[in-house]
């Protein structure tokens, strides 16, 4: 065997080339309210409530995993077999997610409003050349119509990908890998993910991309844009913290309040890439 020697800079970025935005939570919906609503409304009509802080656990999953992951957790699953006085079926399931879709068809539009700075984002993005890309834990179909309102906002992606489109979803990188692919983007050290849950960042992380974590307006504080500022200072502060912290936990290389903050991550991330440095 011979070791060759490998040139030190050839593949090495000089700036960001791509950034990955997820939807709800992120680009969309402060406090991605929308898949919280339909989610525990599919099980108060099963007959067995779940908890906010239960539902919001495995976000970032393709939902019908999410809904799994919620019947998997140790608590909810003895309360579902002293309701039901059985274990949770495939069948079971097929109906939480069936009625979860139409739920979320029925709620999904209304609460995908752009976040503060969106449009101000991806305009900073397009002058410095950044393809944009996206991908979600929505279906295509409730993707589409997300996309139609952020689109009359004035918000259009340069890829959108869905988890029909990919799989497995999120925490793989495979949605990040075909993001990559289809704005024909490369290496991946060239691409930052933005996301607001656990799973998206631990995505990004295992991409080898750089993963930036949206606190604020994220699933992990999951309050709207008006109940967040509603609070207290000491309330809002520890709220943050706690998300700061899961976010962190799960890889993130930065944290960011909101959207409006990504082309400060993305100048950050530039001095990093000049410096020598890799996710």
């Amino acid at each position: 065997m011979i070791e060759a020697a490998s040139p030190t800079n050839r593949f090495r970025p000089t700036s960001v080339q791509a950034v990955v935005l997820d939807w709800a939570g992120t680009a969309v919906d402060f406090g991605s309210r929308a898949p919280i609503a339909a989610i525990q409304a599919a099980f108060e009509q099963a007959g067995v409530p779940v908890a906010e802080d239960e539902a919001r656990r495995p976000m970032g999953r393709a939902k019908r995993d999410h809904l799994q992951a919620i019947l998997d957790q140790p608590e909810f699953h003895a309360r579902w077999v002293t309701a039901k006085q059985s274990e949770p079926t495939e069948a079971d399931l097929d109906t939480l997610y069936a009625e979860f879709l139409t739920l979320q068809a029925e709620c999904v539009v209304s609460h995908s409003g752009l976040i503060d700075g969106c449009l101000e984002a991806i305009a900073s993005c397009r002058e410095k050349g950044v393809k944009v890309g996206s991908s979600t834990g929505y279906t295509r179909p409730l993707l589409a119509a997300v996309a139609e309102r952020a689109a009359s906002e004035g918000y259009t992606p340069d890829v959108m990908l869905s988890a029909d489109d990919v799989s497995p979803g999120r925490p793989a990188p495979w949605l990040i890998y075909e993001n990559a692919h289809r704005l024909g983007v490369f290496p991946m050290a060239a691409v930052v993910k933005f996301d607001d849950t656990p799973a998206g960042i631990e995505a990004g992380r295992n991409a080898g991309v750089w993963s930036v974590g949206v606190v604020a307006s994220g699933n992990e504080v999951g309050l709207s844009a008006e109940a967040f500022a509603g609070l207290s200072d000491t309330d809002r502060q520890s709220r943050l913290a706690t998300a700061r912290r899961t976010l962190t936990e799960a890889g993130a290389h930065l944290l960011i309040d909101t959207i409006a903050e990504l082309p400060n991550a993305i100048t950050t991330i530039n001095e990093k890439l000049a410096a020598g440095e890799s996710p």
